[in-house]
């Protein structure tokens, strides 16, 4: 009498096939709910971390220029996706501070000069100029734009006093 006791026991505390089954399917219908929801989060995220390194990159450049007392060139190559700093010194062949970096192989950067006059250019490239003062030059690029393969963008404005650049919304 105790071993057939002992077989229904075990068969209240086991679980059946149809049990699992149905577990796993609501674990699938959970998962491709979330799935799309999190690509999203994550390309987000990718796209508002490039943007506060190129922000980070230009209040570098800012600070350097005033911390130098001399005009600094934030040069942007759309076509490769590379950016970089190098001081504006006459009678120098180059500067051993230069810095160059490139995004994020997903995203792309475009330049917005919306300005009447001509674009500032450094190497036929265009470029955004630091004054000593820290201000921006007045034909200096109004916005830099970064794209990434789905459309998603975020959008780098000049500042209305011309102080520098902010993520602003597309």
């Amino acid at each position: 009498m105790t071993l057939v006791t002992r077989k229904s026991d075990v068969r209240r505390c086991a679980f059946t096939l149809i049990e699992l089954i149905l577990v796993m399917a609501l674990l699938v219908v959970i998962t491709s709910l979330a799935a799309p929801t999190m690509a999203r989060f994550i390309r987000g995220r990718a796209l508002d971390t490039e943007a506060r390194r190129l922000v980070s990159f230009m209040h570098a450049a800012q600070s350097r220029a005033v911390s130098e007392g001399a005009p600094m060139i934030l040069w942007v190559d759309e076509k490769s996706g590379t950016f970089g700093v190098t001081a504006e010194v006459s009678g120098q062949t180059g500067d051993p501070k230069a810095e160059m970096l490139a995004v994020d192989s997903t995203l792309a950067l475009a330049v917005q000069h919306t300005g009447g006059g001509s674009p500032t250019l450094f190497n036929n490239l265009p470029a955004i100029r630091f004054l000593a003062d820290g201000t921006v030059d007045e034909d200096s690029p109004q916005a830099l734009k970064l794209t990434d393969s789905d459309g998603f963008s975020r959008v780098l404005t000049e500042t209305g006093l011309r102080t520098g650049y902010e993520v602003s919304a597309p």
